[in-house]
């Protein structure tokens, strides 16, 4: 490689930081420890290409790639990351543009796995997803087990603990709409819907606790996603009560 390409580093751990910097010498580097820094500089490029981590202060990697892509859909961002959580998966499918090459990396790899998978990206302009999140990435893409936005209200809604009546006032529906959402939520998390309650062992379980485990065990969910809706309850019980 004789001009070195510019890459922008969006990551907010020096030693992470440090870590890419050294994988990735080959390419010229600008390196900032927040999103909102890199999509200044994504701004300025004409085609941007951009190694961002997922979980960030202030601007999160996928609220990085959201804005970027809206503005620069041919943008190339490689997501470097420790999650391999299904809501991220899921988050991400529904802000990639339909063209763009982009690459989901874990930070179990080495530095030459890290730069190999960058170049494929970079010089190849080929997706590549870690081959530990492509079995997440397939389920996400399965008709019959994609859990739509409609679905994921209401698994947040149980997961924080509200009501049937509550979520119905929240997401104006009827108690019959929430019921409704619930029982496709539990078909696409495969629980039995058959009985008031389904039986493991013998014992009676509740659905919605059976729900929100499948959904943690899934990584659908996640304590830093529920932690964000949480504030949002907050901050809807607020208004809620004021009328």
């Amino acid at each position: 490689m004789n001009t070195k390409i510019e890459l922008i580093i969006a990551e907010d751990n020096p030693r992470d930081r440090e870590f890419l910097c050294s994988s990735l010498n080959s390419y010229h580097l600008n390196v900032v420890n927040n999103g909102n820094d890199a999509y200044q500089l994504a701004m300025e490029k004409e085609e941007p290409y951009i190694i961002s981590d997922l979980q960030m202060p202030e601007c999160s990697g996928i609220e990085l790639a959201k804005k970027v892509w809206q503005d620069k859909p041919m943008a190339r961002i490689i997501f470097w990351t420790q999650f391999q959580d299904e809501v991220y998966i899921r988050s991400l499918s529904s802000i990639i543009p339909s063209e763009t090459v982009y690459g989901y990396i874990l930070k179990t790899n080495t530095s030459s796995q890290l730069l190999k998978a960058v170049n494929l990206v970079i010089h190849d302009c080929q997706c590549w997803i870690d081959p530990q999140i492509r079995p997440v990435q397939k389920r996400t893409r399965q008709s019959q087990l994609m859990i739509s936005d409609l679905e994921f209200e209401v698994l947040i809604d149980i997961a924080l603990g509200l009501t049937d009546d509550m979520i119905a006032k929240r997401r104006y529906l009827s108690k019959r709409g929430v019921q409704s959402r619930l029982k496709s939520l539990y078909a696409k998390l495969e629980i039995e819907y058959d009985r008031v309650s389904l039986s493991l062992f013998g014992k009676k379980v509740n659905l919605r606790s059976r729900a929100v485990a499948i959904a943690l065990q899934r990584g659908l969910i996640n304590p830093t996603e529920l932690s964000n809706a949480e504030e949002d309850l907050m901050d809807w019980l607020k208004v809620a009560v004021s009328f």
